[in-house]
C-alpha cells in the first residue's frame, strides 16, 4: 500500500522560506514510475495544483502561476522524496500543503490515486 508523509511545514513571516518534504513508501513496481505533485488547500476552497514533477527524472516541472519563480519542486532519490523549496513566501501561500502521488501525469489536476494527510503552512504578515 502506497503511503506518503509530508514534512516541514511551519509558521514564517512574509519573505521567508520553507522546505516540505514528501516521503514515499509502500510502492515496489519497478515497471511503473511513481509521479508526485503537491497541492494546497484553505477552508472553503477547492484543493489547488502548486508543482509537478512531469517525468522519470525530475527535469520536467510544472508551476501554478502563482507561483512561480519562488517554489521549485525537485526530487531527493537518495531519500526517496519529493521536496518543494518554497521561497519569497506571501500571507496568500497560507494553506495546508499536501503531497500525491500517482502511476499516470494528472498535471495539476487534484486526480492522482495517492494523498499524504498534509503540512500546515502560515505565513504571517
Amino acid at each position: 500500500q502506497v503511503q506518503l508523509a509530508e514534512s516541514g511545514g511551519g509558521s514564517v513571516q512574509t519573505g521567508g522560506s520553507l522546505r516540505l518534504s514528501c516521503t514515499v513508501s509502500g510502492y515496489n513496481d519497478p515497471g511503473f514510475y511513481l509521479y508526485t505533485a503537491w497541492f494546497r488547500q484553505v477552508p472553503g476552497k477547492e484543493r489547488e495544483g502548486v508543482a509537478g514533477l512531469l517525468d522519470d527524472d525530475g527535469s520536467v516541472t510544472q508551476y501554478a502561476d502563482s507561483v512561480k519563480g519562488r517554489f521549485t519542486i525537485s526530487r531527493d532519490n537518495a531519500q526517496n522524496a519529493t521536496v518543494l523549496q518554497m521561497d519569497s513566501l506571501k500571507p496568500e501561500d497560507t494553506a495546508m500543503y499536501y503531497c500525491a502521488a500517482d502511476t499516470h501525469v494528472w498535471y495539476l489536476a487534484p486526480r492522482y490515486r495517492h494523498w499524504g494527510q498534509g503540512t500546515q503552512v502560515t505565513v504571517s504578515s
